[in-house]
């Protein structure tokens, strides 16, 4: 999965249904809305103003991050190419594939990050540290 760039990587619209004034509903479903099973999700929230997470990269793990509530950035990274999303809408998500560095910074007041992955945590996915990152794209 080390081939895989910052281009494979896409916001994806998930459909939203309106109900008059009460509000909206967006449904996620697997292999439908979401290219994956979500097999784990999470979701950060209280990340003060401005702050970051995120740092690492996946080996094998795509992700549809999504912002629930605020805003924030996703820089997204290759070992060439960068891209920046702002997530701000509850109805996209970003799809991020595997092999790709990610940073989430720019939290608003009150955001919430809701992460959809499509593998159960496991340690030996991550990959921590950038230039071992960057290894691990030339090597694989």
């Amino acid at each position: 999965m080390s081939e895989t760039t910052v281009f494979d990587c896409t916001l994806i619209e998930m459909d939203r249904h309106h109900s008059d004034d009460r509000g909206n509903i967006t449904v996620v479903e697997n292999g439908k809305t979401v290219p994956f099973n979500v097999r784990r999700a999470y979701y950060l929230y209280d990340v003060p103003g401005g702050g970051s997470r995120g740092s690492h990269a996946h080996k094998e793990l795509q992700q549809l991050i999504v912002a629930a509530s605020g805003s924030f950035d996703v820089t997204l990274d290759d070992g060439n190419v960068k891209r920046t999303f702002t997530l701000n809408r509850p109805y996209q998500g970003l799809l991020v594939v595997p092999g790709i560095w990610r940073d989430l910074n720019n939290f608003s007041a009150g955001a919430v990050c809701l992460v959809l992955a499509s593998e159960k945590y496991d340690e030996q996915d991550y990959i921590r540290d950038y230039n071992e990152f960057l290894k691990w794209k030339i090597k694989v």
